[in-house]
């Protein structure tokens, strides 16, 4: 069972320096954020999943697939109660759901733009790119060290449930609140194997003189090329014409009035 999220693949998306894909990650958070209109969302959602079918990383998106529907299922329920409206229908509201619908697709496109971003660059890669944006070092290293071991608890854990399994622990039938009590005493073994292995690692860390010496050499070596700007620079002047869609009511005021479905700016 592979817990690691990166797509070893060959693409044009792979190739780029990773400070140009964590740039290209933020610029969609910012429009994710900007903008409460849905079907500017969904435009940017369609974006943001062409860039991943060219990055050959979509593959990983049926691995979150039951996140993201209960994301908007969840959205779509509470929005549509919580979310005062004359327009009702029992206790939903149709205002509530197409708000809930764009929260939903809001949240959806971090998650999915953060996901391409892990499956499209290796975590030597992302502390590397840190390190050239002039972050600490030691800082990127806790930073992609967090984004190691977390595949790597959920590998031990689903390890020990299997492991538990083949001794005859049942622990498929009985009601939900059986089913937790169940898994509650995995977690002691889970977490005496993560805190062995973290021992284990800081002493290789400190056999390797970790921190000794603030200059480093580096195996992997990240340089910027022209597609590198090329894709920035498409970045950007997406951004600049969220920014004016945004600030420039006239504008915003002109898209709202040919499109004025799903809109809560």
């Amino acid at each position: 069972m592979d817990m690691f999220l990166y797509v070893d693949v060959e693409s044009f998306v792979h190739r780029l320096d990773p400070r140009t894909k964590l740039l290209l990650m933020f610029l969609s958070f910012a429009v994710g954020v900007m903008f409460n209109n849905i079907l500017i969302l969904t435009a940017a959602l369609a974006l943001v999943v062409a860039y991943g079918a060219l990055g050959r990383s979509l593959s990983n998106l049926k691995r979150i697939r039951v996140v993201l529907v209960m994301i908007t299922l969840f959205s779509l329920v509470i929005w549509s109660i919580a979310r005062p409206s004359g327009n009702r229908f029992l206790v939903f509201s149709v205002d509530g759901v197409l708000y809930g619908l764009m929260i939903a697709v809001k949240t959806n496109l971090m998650i999915v733009a953060g996901m391409i971003f892990l499956s499209t660059t290796k975590i030597e890669e992302i502390a590397q790119g840190l390190v050239k944006l002039k972050i600490p070092y030691r800082a990127a290293f806790a930073f992609s060290t967090a984004i190691r071991l977390v595949p790597m608890i959920v590998a031990t854990s689903y390890t020990i449930i299997q492991a538990q399994k083949s001794r005859g622990l049942d622990l498929d039938s009985g009601n939900l609140i059986e089913k937790i009590r169940k898994y509650v005493p995995l977690m002691i073994p889970t977490l005496i194997s993560v805190i062995r292995g973290t021992n284990i690692f800081s002493m290789a860390l400190e056999s390797k003189g970790f921190g000794y010496s603030d200059d480093r050499s580096n195996l992997l070596e990240i340089r910027m090329g022209g597609k590198d700007y090329a894709m920035m620079t498409a970045g950007l002047l997406i951004l600049a014409a969220a920014v004016v869609l945004k600030v420039d009511h006239s504008i915003y005021d002109a898209w709202a009035s040919i499109f004025p479905w799903g809109d809560f700016a």
